[in-house]
């Protein structure tokens, strides 16, 4: 049966578009391009599926739909450059059977020019057809933000760059169906990089916090406290706040490699974010050390593996490489998250406490990593033999901060 949407990647930037899609009323299939670990709940799938989305393995049911939103995963190869193996393997598997008058629309986070330079020879090569005359194509920055429960697909803002003016009004009927606005960028590159300014300017600020949290803990100055007053400025301020490290799946670029130029700040930032896991075991192994203990021997209680609350995805979570650390060090380690039923570093499974509280008692160290809701923190910090809380969500007073 043909559908409007075929939403090419099923991950964690095709299924939230399905979700929203198929909430909208839209007809909508999914076509899985690999392995890929989504961040919708089994009932949330339940709910699309009773609605009506379907999904397929078949490829040939892409060439019966009107619009293919291609979501495949971009990961960092092994120097460091985006890998751009999924969104060719999408392209070639859609280009076989592109229909005239389709609309293609690119969402997956690309470098600038990667929709024209790269994508459109793919699926003009494989279909026969040509760009901006028999079918359209334009890219879209995706802008999930998984456990938001402010903004959704309906109330964020969808910018929109086609190939040709043509093309961008296509996609900008279909993502009308969505959203509440469409934003109209000048063409691909500049929606492209959009994203590229939006993942960037995340990782930069995050970075400057980060760097104001060692500071602040050098002079003996209330960071968290610093935050608070400061995000009162009405004008020329966002409050951002540190942790024990950067997750998720936006990947930061410097474009080095398309224009020769590094992004120095970005570059610095990842460096500075970087380093994070390492200063919450430095700053784990002085506390200990402060109370008559050595990181040696020491049982070390993770509270929050995930890269963000309440959400089950560890894409890019410092607690592995926290974990790993204390590990070396000679600390016992385990953990605890209400959305991780088992958890393993480098193929080594941690133990995990069913008992929050008689954990948190029992543990020379407890390290709260990501602050979920459920955590009752007041309780915790009366348990806790030792807390060291990487998020500033405890009581004041209630725990040490970063």
């Amino acid at each position: 049966m043909p559908a409007d949407l075929a939403v090419i990647g099923l991950g964690h930037l095709g299924l939230p578009l399905a979700q929203a899609a198929v909430a909208a009323g839209v007809s909508t299939l999914g076509y899985r391009t690999g392995p890929e670990a989504g961040p919708l709940t089994t009932a949330e799938l339940r709910r699309m599926l009773a609605r009506g989305f379907r999904p397929t393995t078949d490829p040939a049911e892409l060439g019966r739909v009107r619009t293919a939103v291609i979501c495949a995963p971009v990961p960092r190869g092994a120097d460091g450059a985006l890998d751009l193996t999924q969104v060719k393997a999408a392209a070639l598997t859609l280009a076989e059977r592109l229909r005239p008058h389709t609309t293609v629309i690119l969402e997956s986070p690309v470098p600038p020019g990667t929709t024209e330079d790269f994508l459109r020879p793919l699926l003009e090569e494989g279909s026969g057809l040509r760009a901006g005359r028999d079918f359209h194509l334009a890219y879209s920055p995706s802008r999930v933000d998984p456990g938001n429960r402010a903004f959704g697909a309906a109330n964020t803002p969808k910018v929109i760059g086609g190939l040709t003016p043509a093309c961008t009004e296509s996609a900008a009927t279909f993502y009308g169906r969505l959203t509440d606005k469409v934003v109209r960028a000048r063409g691909p590159r500049e929606a492209e990089t959009v994203q590229v300014l939006e993942t960037n300017y995340r990782q930069v600020n995050i970075a400057l916090v980060n760097e104001m949290a060692v500071l602040c803990h050098d002079l003996g100055v209330d960071l968290w406290d610093v935050v608070r007053c400061a995000e009162t400025k009405p004008f020329g301020f966002q409050a951002f706040r540190p942790g024990p490290g950067v997750g998720g799946h936006a990947v930061p670029q410097d474009l080095a490699g398309l224009t020769g130029r590094s992004l120095r700040m970005v570059e610095l930032a990842e460096q500075v974010n970087g380093n994070m896991p390492r200063y919450v075991v430095q700053r784990a192994a002085t506390l200990l050390n402060e109370h008559g203990k050595s990181a040696r021997g020491a049982r070390v209680l993770l509270l929050g593996v995930t890269y963000k609350p309440d959400v089950a995805d560890q894409q890019g979570s410092p607690a592995h490489e926290i974990a790993l650390r204390l590990m070396q060090l000679g600390a016992s380690v385990s953990y605890h998250d209400p959305r991780v039923p088992a958890w393993s570093v480098l193929d080594r499974p941690i133990p995990r406490a069913d008992s929050l509280y008689e954990a948190a008692a029992g543990a020379d160290l407890t390290i709260l990593l990501q602050h979920h809701r459920t955590y009752d923190l007041q309780g915790l910090s009366v348990k806790a033999q030792l807390l060291l809380d990487t998020r500033g969500a405890t009581p004041t007073g209630a725990a040490h901060r970063l």
